[in-house]
């Protein structure tokens, strides 16, 4: 039966950000690392109009610089220069920019597929070694460690299993661990749009008394759509043509952009604030999406989950200890603890404040926007948030 130090379950972008960022250390210390990922991944980058696409925040750069990445994944990554917020039908406003920030861009947005293609690219298999395709059937703690059965039927033990298998995560399940859930009465419909007029790096952010919804820039000019409503009007919204569906996001969104001319295949996700209720044992990690699942309405899913990959792998690498050393993992949630709290509080309140038709709090809200764009602490404050350097004491 094979030994690895590390067993990381879910070879997506949270799983392949983990083994990066272990890679030089497990190299000098000799460790074995094993990704198990049930989707082989493909031989070489195809440009899609339809990709699905990632927010990548000025902190999740600086993380890939550190790693030697950043310069390849730039190559296809649209930056976002200007971040405009506002609230339909009332005064309130506000401008984040890249310059005011003094930084080259407020985040990046990036296509899944060729993000993932510049972490498997980057990964040494003489460190890193594949399971694929495969999956984890079952995990049972073993003396030291796990021991996982997988669906081509063989065994494999681990000093330490990772989690990093995404939301409904069945392992996470069978292992007892509880989640904290709290719905928001929503779907979110993703699609790709191109407007007549160049986005210029723009991103809006655009609450409406429906649900809010963002509009991000990407590669040839078009722009990654997330558009929030209750669920039975998202699935409306997505049954529709092509030009009624255009007309209703014109009528919602303005002509920012001028006309909208094409929209891609819509796909639409129920959400809901996903918490578990243990991230460590011994032996054991669950990260990603598996740990917590947020609306993506702010950007913050997978910088958030980046953060703790790195965070993990630098308390990992930093101990004299085995892998799955308690007291270690132990470490790396008291490290990140702060992180996520301020993370997933900032992102629900901007979501349930946002979401809200009381008059008071629509009233509130638009003087809200309408003192950040007039106070430089407070619009410093937020763009820090939105660029994922407020909650890390080394951003």
């Amino acid at each position: 039966m094979s030994r690895f130090n590390l067993a990381i379950v879910g070879g997506g972008l949270v799983g392949a950000s983990l083994a990066l960022a272990l890679q030089a250390g497990a190299r000098e210390r000799g460790w074995k690392i094993v990704l198990i990922e049930p989707f082989a991944p493909g031989d070489a980058y195809q440009p899609s109009y339809d990709a699905r696409s990632s927010a990548l925040s000025f902190g999740a750069r600086r993380i890939y610089e550190r790693l030697g990445l950043w310069q390849q994944i730039a190559r296809r990554a649209e930056p976002i220069l200007q971040i405009q917020v506002s609230d339909r039908g009332r005064f309130g406003s506000a401008r984040l920019s890249a310059l005011e920030e003094g930084v080259p861009a407020l985040g990046y947005v990036v296509e899944n597929a060729w993000l993932g293609q510049c972490l498997w690219q980057g990964l040494d298999p003489e460190v890193i070694s594949w399971r694929v395709p495969a999956e984890v059937r079952s995990m049972q703690a073993v003396a030291g460690g796990y021991r996982l059965g997988l669906s081509d039927e063989t065994e494999l033990e681990c000093d330490l299993a990772v989690l990093a298998d995404g939301g409904r995560s069945n392992l996470r399940e069978q292992l007892g661990i509880s989640v904290h859930q709290r719905p928001y009465g929503q779907s979110a419909l993703i699609a790709n749009i191109s407007p007549a007029e160049a986005h210029c790096g723009q991103a809006f952010e655009r609450f409406t008394e429906q649900g809010p919804m963002a509009l991000l820039p990407l590669p040839e000019n078009r722009c990654a759509l997330v558009w929030t409503r209750t669920g039975d009007d998202t699935q409306r919204l997505a049954a529709l043509d092509e030009r009624r569906f255009l007309s209703e996001l014109q009528d919602v969104f303005g002509y920012r952009l001028g006309r909208l001319c094409q929209v891609g295949a819509r796909h639409v996700y129920p959400l809901t604030l996903v918490e578990a209720d243990e991230q460590v044992r011994s032996h054991l990690v669950v990260l990603g999406n598996a740990a917590h699942s947020l609306h993506p309405i702010a950007g913050q899913g997978f910088n958030l989950s980046l953060r703790d990959a790195d965070a993990l792998a630098r308390t990992l690498l930093e101990s004299d200890r085995v892998p799955g050393d308690l007291a270690t993992l132990q470490r790396y949630r008291a490290r990140q603890q702060r992180d996520q709290q301020l993370t997933v509080g900032f992102s629900d309140k901007v979501t349930r404040l946002f979401g809200s038709t009381a008059s008071a709090i629509t009233t509130g809200r638009n003087l809200g926007l309408l003192g950040l764009d007039l106070l430089p602490p407070a619009k410093r404050w937020f763009a820090r948030q939105a660029m994922g350097l407020g909650t890390r004491p080394d951003a």
